[in-house]
């Protein structure tokens, strides 16, 4: 016998994406953010990801979609997720606390023109709000992945990818799905298939 949730979360999914699919308002910020990842990689900038959590996993998901390949071979691209040294991690969570991670971090490797993506269901998590401020100090271009009402990330980024979804798997999964949309526009517009 098929446990219920099975059908039912898979509807709530559809669901979301549909809401998703009908708002050509945040379709447009899904093109603004592919545009604005071309923009810095034709200038040779990076893009960097954040996030806690299933977010993080998912910074890193589409940061190796970029920086390793999406669909075909072609040269990498400078993408990285802030998480992935534990060592520096857990050090600057020791020395600093845990909200100062990603703002040290884009302190140091952060230049004019890099792209910051931002992801955080809520919009609300301190550590994320501090590098988007350290982004900002630095000049980088800041793109949120949020919820619903996008939080206070909502009023700090440049272009923002709220999900129409109270729901935390929802959101995450309507992030991943136009992540890799992203992740295809970048691919297909730089790189010749071969």
């Amino acid at each position: 016998m098929i446990h219920p949730l099975i059908q039912t979360r898979i509807a709530s999914h559809l669901y979301v994406v549909t809401l998703l699919h009908e708002q050509e308002d945040l379709l447009e910020r899904c093109q603004q953010m592919a545009d604005a990842l071309l923009k810095a990689f034709q200038e040779g900038k990076k893009v960097l990801f954040c996030g806690n959590g299933g977010s993080a996993a998912d910074a890193q998901h589409l940061a190796a979609e970029l920086s390793g390949r999406y669909y075909f071979d072609r040269p990498p691209l400078y993408a990285e997720a802030l998480h992935v040294n534990t060592s520096y991690l857990t050090a600057v969570s020791n020395d600093y606390g845990y909200e100062e991670i990603y703002a040290r971090l884009l302190r140091a490797m952060g230049t004019p023109g890099d792209v910051l993506v931002a992801l955080s269901t809520s919009g609300n998590s301190d550590n994320v709000l501090k590098a988007i401020a350290a982004a900002r100090e630095q000049g980088m271009i800041v793109i949120g992945m949020t919820g619903m009402d996008g939080g206070k990330m909502a009023q700090l980024c440049d272009v923002l990818i709220n999900i129409p979804s109270k729901d935390t798997p929802r959101i995450q999964e309507c992030h991943m799905l136009l992540g890799h949309i992203v992740c295809e526009i970048v691919e297909q517009t730089l790189f010749k298939k071969p």
